[in-house]
């Protein structure tokens, strides 16, 4: 509020806005609302979950021998749908998918790198 604005309050309006400004704010520890209410920065100082720093992770190894090899090669590209000329570099994925035999499948896959 500016000063103009303030001006033209009434005697109990300001009164009630001095008070208002007087009181702490409402969080979960002073009042009945839920701690999801809270302040954001309350939230940001606490640690947060997942692997702590130093954790070596844990992942299943791929292969290197793959059961079939799938090639991506769009017409045109996704973003625009100008024509793409045939003979853009690919770049080769690898997906491991988990199968009930003894070996899993795995599938390698070629696709056009798109073109910045």
């Amino acid at each position: 509020m500016d000063r103009a604005e303030l001006q033209r309050l009434t005697k109990e309006e300001l009164i009630e806005l001095v008070l208002r400004m007087q009181r702490p704010p409402k969080t979960s520890r002073t009042s009945s609302k839920p701690p999801s209410t809270d302040r954001k920065e309350r939230r940001e100082k606490a640690r947060p979950g997942g692997a702590k720093p130093g954790h070596e992770g844990h992942s299943r190894a791929l292969g290197e021998d793959f059961d079939r090899l799938v090639d991506h090669r769009p017409d045109q590209c996704p973003r625009c749908g100008a024509g793409l000329p045939g003979a853009l570099p690919a770049e080769t994925v690898s997906q491991q998918m988990p199968s009930l035999r003894r070996r899993p499948a795995r599938r390698s896959s070629r696709r056009d790198r798109q073109p910045a």
